[in-house]
């Protein structure tokens, strides 16, 4: 049988520094929650708690709506640091 992998849980980054509201605004905080390609991750990969995740979701897709983060990015030209450009 195969060996399963051992991996170390991942802890909510929010839940340990108590924050109560994620600000769209923020989008330093915000990039550690998106991939190269500017999709949200997804909370295995995030280790983010379900309340966090939720209130990180819906700050992208403010952000998005008020086009601070893209919605897509080309696949032929993906940026190396899609951040630089923004402000």
């Amino acid at each position: 049988m195969a060996e399963r992998r051992k991996f170390k849980k991942r802890f909510c980054k929010y839940c340990e520094q108590k924050v109560e509201f994620i600000d769209y605004k923020d989008l330093a905080g915000l990039k550690f929650s998106l991939s190269e390609r500017f999709k949200i991750m997804p909370r295995r990969l995030t280790g983010n708690c379900k309340r966090h995740q939720e209130l990180v979701t819906v700050a992208i897709k403010r952000a998005r709506q008020t086009a601070l983060i893209p919605y897509i990015v080309d696949r032929k030209n993906v940026v190396e640091n899609p951040f630089e450009n923004v402000r």
